[in-house]
C-alpha cells in the first residue's frame, strides 16, 4: 500500500532532510510540498541537492487539499505550527516538529516559549515522540509531537538510568555540543561563516534553554518527583550532529549494563562497549544513536556520552521513524541508510 504525504514547512532544514529520507521509501510519496516564503519555485531552485527527484513545486499551504493526504509532516517554526494545525482537517495524521505540543502543561510551554498555547484541544490529544519509549502510544495516535534534538539526546543517555534509579537525581550534569543546522535556515548574523567558524561558544547559560522544559517534564515523569537536570548547550561549527556528555554519581559498570539491557532490542540505539565513547562522525546522515559510558578517576562517578544527528535521528528521521508507526508500516522503513564517512 501507498500513502500520500504532505509536508508543510518544506524548504527548511528539516524539511528537506524528510525529502531525502521520504524519497527512498518504498510506501510514501510526496503529493504536496508547503512552502509559503518560496512558493511558486521547484524543488531543484531551492534545494540543488534533490534535484533527481520527480516532486511538485512549493505552494501556499493553504493552496494544498488534504482531502487525499494520508499523513502531513509540519517542519513550521514554533508558534505558527500550532496555529496551522488547529485549522488542518481533524481526522488527517500529522507528526509535528516544532514545540508546540512538546509539553503537557500549557502553563509550562507559555513559561518556556514565552506565549499562550492555542491550541489546547490537539495538545491535549498529542503524543510525545521519543520513539523508543513511547511507541505504543504512538502507533494510536493521530497528533504526533516530534522532540527537540538536545533533548532527544539527553533521554536516550539518561532516561533508563532515571527509570531504573541507578543514578543520584540531584547530582546530574549535561554538558551538550550542538551543530548549526539546529538552529535552522533562516539568515542570523551569529550563524554566518565569518562568526562561527573557528571558534566554540556556550549559550543559554544558567538553565533558560527551552529543552528543559521536556527534560524537567520526561525525567520527573520516570523518577516520580521533580527531577532537575544542570544543562549548558554549546553551539559548534559543523553542519551536523550532537554529542552529549553527561556526569552523573553511580556506578559505571552498572550504568553501561542498564543501557545494553534498555535498548538490546532496539534498531536504531547502538551501546558501545564499556570504556569506548562515541563520535558524531560515525552517525553523520543517518538515523542511529551510539551511546558510550566510562569509568570516571573519582570513584561512584561516571561519564555517559550520546551521539546523534540532529537533522535524522534528532528531528526528520525520527519523525519518520514515528510516521511509520502511525500508517501501519515497518518501523525502519527507509532509515537503515549507514552513516555518511569521511
Amino acid at each position: 500500500m501507498t500513502y500520500n504525504i504532505a509536508i508543510l514547512g518544506a524548504s527548511g532544514y528539516t524539511g528537506a532532510e524528510l525529502i531525502r529520507l521520504i524519497s527512498g521509501h518504498s510506501s510514501m510519496v510526496i503529493k504536496a510540498l508547503g512552502g509559503n516564503s518560496k512558493a511558486g519555485q521547484s524543488l531543484a531552485s531551492v534545494f540543488p541537492h534533490l534535484r533527481h527527484l520527480d516532486l511538485p513545486d512549493l505552494v501556499k499551504m493553504e493552496e494544498i487539499d488534504f482531502s487525499s493526504i494520508d499523513l502531513c509532516f509540519c517542519a513550521l517554526p514554533h508558534k505558527t505550527s500550532q496555529e496551522v494545525i488547529s485549522k488542518l482537517p481533524k481526522t488527517l495524521k500529522i507528526v509535528d516538529l516544532s514545540a508546540d505540543f512538546r509539553l503537557r502543561d500549557p502553563e509550562e510551554y507559555e513559561r518556556w516559549y514565552g506565549n499562550p498555547h492555542s491550541a489546547l484541544e490537539q495538545q491535549g490529544e498529542a503524543v510525545y515522540g521519543l520513539t523508543e519509549f513511547y511507541r505504543d502510544d504512538i502507533r494510536k495516535a493521530r497528533l504526533v509531537a516530534g522532540t527537540g534534538c538536545n533533548a532527544a539526546t539527553g533521554q536516550f543517555a539518561l532516561a533508563p538510568l532515571i527509570k531504573a534509579g541507578l543514578i543520584d537525581l540531584d547530582d546530574i550534569i549535561l554538558d551538550l555540543k550542538c551543530a548549526v543546522s539546529g538552529a535552522g535556515r533562516a539568515l542570523k548574523e551569529n550563524l554566518l561563516h565569518a562568526e562561527l567558524s573557528e571558534g566554540y561558544h556556550a549559550y543559554a547559560l544558567g538553565g533558560t534553554h527551552r529543552h528543559l522544559g521536556e527534560f524537567d517534564q520526561e525525567f520527573s515523569m520516570l523518577a516520580g518527583r521533580p527531577v532537575k537536570v544542570q544543562f549548558t548547550p554549546h553551539l559548534m561549527p559543523a553542519n551536523r550532529g550532537i554529542l552529549a556528555t553527561c556526569y552523573v554519581k553511580g556506578d559505571p559498570q552498572a550504568i553501561h549494563n542498564a543501557l545494553e539491557t534498555s535498548y538490546q532490542d532496539e534498531p536504531f540505539i547502538e551501546v558501545l562497549p564499556f570504556g569506548e565513547a562515541p563520535s558524531t562522525r560515525h552517525v553523520r546522515g543517518s538515523n542511529f544513536c551510539h551511546l558510550g559510558v566510562t569509568g570516571d578517576r573519582i570513584e561512584g562517578r561516571a561519564i555517559v556520552v550520546a551521539a546523534l544527528d540532529n537533522l535524522t535521528k534528532g528531528s526528520s528521521g525520527q519523525a519518520l521513524q514515528n510516521a511509520n508507526l502511525m500508517l501501519g508500516i515497518e518501523e525502519t522503513e527507509g532509515l537503515m541508510m549507514a552513516p555518511l564517512f569521511p
